[in-house]
């Protein structure tokens, strides 16, 4: 098959998400075209079957804010008939379902018929997509795209709830891409980091509001009081600073590491003893699986699709949002050393549900049935 993948380039979960979900059919012999705005960051070497178009951005002084939608749609439809492909796949309600459908409708006009296949992830449905000066168009390209996927039972519901859709919407996952184990490198940066005797806790986020940075914060702090700990954040974005004045007022700041962004997260979540997401909302919480995935238990909110990631009492513990003293005592109890050993096997088992090679056949089953309804047509 050739497929085009249309996401966000960026760190953000839909992004790593369609990423890797590319590199996957690419190295399962199937043609995969890229089509953003730069070059995804977790897209990294040159392979086989992997196409990256570009969609540029003029600079007419005519326009305040530059017409992303309409290049985006412009590109696709380019794309589509040049490289003869047989479906899109786009990652984000907003703008890239809207940019399909305006595509398609041009393409149709030339006599191409192109299915389009959305995957909603999150904050495009329970956070933006709820604007009412969105919510029409969100609507409409949901119930007008060839087929429509959730990563979560959570987000569907979500969707059903607030929007009048019409179609089905298939639940796939996210899932884990596994990454190469360096035990000795794992071990050696860990002293970097940590004394013999202190724990590690790590968050992985893009410090906006909805992921409650300075809740890990205050349970961190908590946790230090009792076992000597380290935490370090991987990320950036609007809640740094509040965080960094947090780590004044708290007096740890010799005690936290801001990494900042970091492509390959799997290396920094290798040495770390706990993951906590304490989220106001996750449609799915991947940050959590990735952490799972090698073996780090998660303490986190019991919010969204989370439950559905991380079962409570096996493979970590969920909380009540903003609830930091029991998140707090969750995690003591995991640092106890019984505890902690058999918890992190029970991450990793937990992890293996979201196996990408099963996750991967249902893709391409949703692509095959919109191929042949196609050539049916």
């Amino acid at each position: 098959m050739k497929i085009g993948m249309v996401l966000y380039p960026t760190f953000g979960g839909s992004g790593v998400v369609g990423t890797e979900l590319g590199k996957a059919l690419a190295a399962k012999g199937h043609e995969v075209h890229f089509i953003t705005y730069s070059q995804p960051v977790r897209l990294g070497f040159f392979r086989e079957n992997i196409f990256y178009h570009e969609v540029s951005i003029t600079d007419y002084p005519l326009f305040d804010f530059q017409p992303y939608e309409t290049q985006l749609a412009s590109k696709m439809v380019d794309v589509v008939k040049y490289e003869k492909l047989d479906v899109l796949h786009v990652h984000y309600a907003i703008p890239h379902a809207s940019a399909a459908f305006m595509a398609k409708q041009i393409l149709k006009d030339q006599g191409i018929d192109i299915p389009y296949v959305t995957t909603l992830h999150g904050t495009d449905i329970t956070l933006v997509g709820r604007d009412p000066s969105f919510e029409p168009v969100i609507t409409f390209c949901i119930n007008q795209s060839d087929a429509v996927t959730a990563v979560s039972e959570s987000l569907k519901n979500s969707t059903y709830e607030h929007f009048k859709i019409s179609r089905e919407i298939h639940v796939i996952p996210n899932f884990v891409v596994p990454a190469e184990e360096n035990r000795e490198f794992s071990e050696h940066m860990r002293r970097k980091y940590a004394c013999d005797g202190e724990y590690i806790i790590c968050h992985v986020s893009n410090f906006r509001k909805v992921k409650r940075v300075d809740d890990v914060l205050r349970v961190f702090a908590k946790v230090n009081d009792l076992k000597p700990s380290r935490l370090i954040l991987v990320g950036d974005g609007p809640e740094r600073y509040n965080c960094e004045r947090i780590c004044r007022e708290l007096n740890l700041c010799d005690r936290v590491i801001f990494l900042g962004k970091v492509r390959d997260t799997a290396h920094v979540l290798e040495i770390a003893d706990v993951f906590l997401l304490p989220s106001e909302t996750e449609s799915f919480g991947l940050a959590a699986l990735e952490a799972m995935a090698v073996g780090v238990p998660v303490i986190s909110s019991n919010t969204g699709g989370i439950p559905e990631v991380n079962t409570h009492g096996y493979s970590g513990y969920l909380s009540d949002v903003g609830d930091v003293v029991d998140m707090a005592k969750n995690m003591l109890f995991l640092l106890q050393e019984e505890n902690l050993k058999k918890f992190k096997v029970h991450a990793k088992e937990r992890s293996k549900a979201f196996s990408l090679n099963s996750i991967l056949t249902k893709y391409e089953e949703i692509y095959l049935n919109l191929i042949k309804a196609k050539s049916t047509k």
